[in-house]
């Protein structure tokens, strides 16, 4: 399924006063959003864990796919279909462990090598970005562009999530460069109807995919 993606929503509580994780979810799943990724570094593993779970249930029941950021003890405990790690996390190989078989193993990466590497580790599939100037996650690293993403799309043959800067403006050039799906934040959590603008996102990736002859990944199925 991961090599079929079309965007993954990742929640940020902060963007949208009065929704948590759980009303951001059920709003992106809405307007088709097929991945969410609960994303809350600070937040207590008590108040999360309910949360966690309702998203579990929320992405079930819409055939989505749900991966918790950073957190392995909260993705295990809310029984969530896989973790998402960073550069700075958990390494990669041990959290490939840790993980029960047939779990999801996310990898953040910044250039061709961190691609291999996470392809060598175990991952299921690799975030890579920034894309473009983003205000949203600081990852210390300049805007990789899309010269940089057509580089570690011939150089890993893993289903990847571009991230940082995407809009609807620039998403089908972000595809046409070899991206699987975009992986958002502001652009949808932070809009006024986070169900319409993941509809807008999901229509336009589906026509600059129809356009690029689908040229989706090896993955998960």
């Amino acid at each position: 399924m991961l090599d079929r993606l079309h965007l993954c929503v990742i929640t940020d509580a902060t963007l949208a006063p009065g929704r948590d994780h759980v009303a951001i979810a059920k709003a992106a799943l809405a307007g088709g959003a097929d991945m969410i990724q609960l994303r809350d570094k600070a937040g207590d593993l008590r108040a999360l864990l309910p949360q966690a779970r309702a998203i579990r249930a929320l992405c079930r029941s819409h055939g989505a796919i749900f991966i918790v950021n950073d957190r392995l003890d909260l993705a295990l405990a809310a029984g969530a279909d896989g973790v998402h790690v960073g550069q700075e996390d958990l390494p990669a190989e041990a959290t490939r462990r840790l993980l029960p078989p047939g779990r999801i193993l996310g990898v953040s990466t910044h250039s061709r090598e961190q691609g291999e590497a996470a392809r060598a580790s175990g991952a299921d599939y690799i975030g890579f970005g920034p894309m473009f100037a983003t205000g949203t996650k600081d990852t210390g690293y300049t805007p990789r562009g899309l010269e940089a993403l057509r580089e570690i799309r011939a150089a890993v043959p893993l289903p990847i999530l571009a991230i940082g800067g995407i809009t609807l403006e620039n998403v089908a050039d972000v595809i046409a460069a070899g991206a699987t799906a975009p992986a958002v934040i502001s652009a949808v959590v932070a809009a006024p109807d986070i169900t319409a603008a993941v509809a807008a996102f999901r229509k336009r990736v589906a026509a600059a995919k129809a356009r690029s002859g689908s040229r989706e990944a090896p993955g998960v199925a």
